[in-house]
């Protein structure tokens, strides 16, 4: 057997399995548990205060935004600049 023919056969056999899955009833769900976690019904802890140097003003929040590669937008955040500067 060739490799166009062990590859047309691979495909085949695939095909055939997807058609014979979406041709079988799909089994009934289970429903989802309606009841909320614990933790979700506790009040949230307040934050911290900046205990940082007084002469030190509070850090602004950056955007965020990722690139492709991975860097993240060094602006603040919801800045008016069409671009981001990536670091």
């Amino acid at each position: 057997m060739s490799k166009m023919d062990a590859l047309r056969a691979m495909r085949e056999a695939r095909y055939a399995e997807m058609t014979a899955r979406t041709a079988a009833p799909a089994a009934p769900r289970k429903k989802a548990a309606t009841t909320k976690p614990a933790a979700a019904t506790k009040a949230a802890p307040k934050a911290a205060p900046n205990t940082g140097p007084k002469d030190e003003p509070a850090t602004e929040a950056l955007c965020g935004h990722r690139n492709m590669s991975g860097r993240t937008c060094t602006r603040e955040q919801g800045h008016a600049a069409k671009s981001h500067r990536y670091s």
